[in-house]
């Protein structure tokens, strides 16, 4: 399919890549227009010279990506893998990828190609820093590694990049700008977002160039998706591929531009504690879960289970005497609520785990759903059957839950946090999406 280039225009695959046949859209006719520019203590840079984007480098970038999205459509249309490399230990198989043949080809072409540049303007620990440990380490590990001047990934300089980082961590600005915390009021938060943003469109060409739809901000924090929704952001970053752990569809998350990344519990470069695997036939707890009550999910599931049926186990506080994930890995079914916000560290820690996740929540896109079939390896309740969490449970004959388990040992790699990063690992997984999100993307060539 040729698709035509509109003038000033960004166009854009609405369907994923493991369709043959791309939709495009025009995303906005006009280009953005960024407030007048707050340097506040920095002096106004002149276009840069060196970086200046030509025509011929975008030409240059926009063919490698076409030859990248024809090597996929081959892929999808042979229904082959096309290994390269004796070193390649991996090539995904099986009815957990929606197609294995276009995820393999797609991973194998970002590592080819894919190159991020990330801007340099900013100071810890507002920018390039990031938490390494908690609910929201991965900010930090993502950003560390992105950063990372010996990453295949690190472009060396923008003139080659396909994607630009802005290296702005949310989790800090709201740790140390917000502490006391004597108000919920985003406006500092967009201050620093808008002022930064505002200074590299004027400093460079680059996100002029797409109206910010190749520049991404990846943070785990609840405030994250309120950078686009306040008032002061909602033009500015409309087009911005906002990498979220709280991908909530109600709240403005949108699948085809933005991407879901999972939420992990971390200490260091592992999960906040050591997951022991039972095998299947040695799990004897139907259901668990433990943790407070956070939302109304919690809450509902909490006053129809907590502490009224043995194979049901759910707590609000773990007696001292028993190990969280000890229990983890003696259970079938590990119960994933969303909490005040739809993400659970909970869902990792099930697959890490080999205790098959059920996801409760609603309006919750999944982490790599273009590539995941979540529905090969998990369960998803909506808020409303809470009260029917044993029933449904009961009713998954033996043979199908131990597909299920086995599946869920099968997606584990994706879900793991290395150091330094492997392919398909969760680093990995986390690009490829953005990968994705930039192949939907044709810039004009004017």
């Amino acid at each position: 399919m040729v698709a035509t280039l509109i003038m000033n225009s960004c166009l854009v695959f609405t369907a994923t890549l493991f369709i043959i046949l791309f939709l495009f859209y025009n995303r906005n006719d006009a280009v953005l227009l960024l407030p007048a520019i707050n340097l506040h203590a920095a002096a106004a840079a002149p276009l840069s010279s060196r970086y200046n984007v030509t025509k011929h480098n975008i030409m240059r970038i926009e063919q490698e990506l076409g030859e990248a999205r024809e090597a996929i459509r081959r892929a999808i249309k042979r229904r082959n893998f096309t290994i390269s490399s004796e070193t390649e230990d991996f090539v995904p198989r099986g009815c957990v990828y929606r197609n294995a043949y276009s995820f393999h080809q797609s991973h194998k072409e970002m590592l080819k190609i894919f190159k991020v540049w990330t801007y340099k303007e900013g100071e810890p620990p507002l920018a390039h820093d990031g938490p390494m440990s908690s609910i929201y380490g991965i900010d930090g590990h993502f950003m560390t590694e992105i950063e990372n001047n010996l990453s295949p990934f690190s472009a060396q300089n923008p003139d080659e990049a396909h994607v630009f980082m802005l290296p702005l961590s949310i989790t800090n600005i709201v740790r140390y700008l917000y502490d006391p915390l004597i108000t919920y009021s985003r406006d500092q938060l967009m201050r620093v977002t808008i002022d930064y943003t505002n200074i590299i469109a004027h400093k460079y060409t680059y996100w002029n160039r797409s109206k910010g739809a190749d520049h991404f901000l990846a943070s785990c924090h609840d405030w994250a998706p309120d950078i686009s929704r306040e008032n002061s952001g909602k033009e500015v970053f409309k087009n911005l591929i906002r990498v979220l752990c709280n991908a909530n569809t109600s709240e403005g998350f949108d699948p085809t531009k933005d991407v879901s990344m999972p939420e992990m519990n971390l200490r260091g470069y592992k999960l906040s504690s050591t997951i022991p695997s039972q095998h299947p036939n040695n799990r004897s707890i139907l259901a668990f879960f433990a943790g407070g009550e956070h939302g109304m999910i919690r809450k509902t599931l909490l006053k129809h289970w907590k502490g009224k049926d043995k194979e049901i186990q759910v707590h609000e506080y773990l007696p001292k005497n028993l190990d969280y994930f000890n229990i983890m890995g003696k259970t079938k079914f590990c119960l994933c609520p969303s909490g005040y916000e739809v993400a659970s560290p909970r869902i990792v820690e099930a697959i890490n785990a080999g205790c098959v996740p059920v996801v409760v929540s609603d309006n919750y896109q999944l982490p790599f759903s273009d590539v995941l079939d979540w529905s090969k390896f998990s369960l998803h309740i909506p808020s409303k059957r809470i009260s029917e969490i044993k029933t449904i449970l009961k009713s998954v004959p033996h043979a199908k839950y131990l597909k299920l388990y086995k599946r869920v040992l099968k997606v584990q790699r994706h879900f793991v946090l290395n150091p330094p990063a492997k392919p398909f690992d969760v680093f990995h997984m986390i690009l490829h999406s953005i990968w994705l999100r930039r192949l939907n993307i044709r810039l004009p060539v004017s």
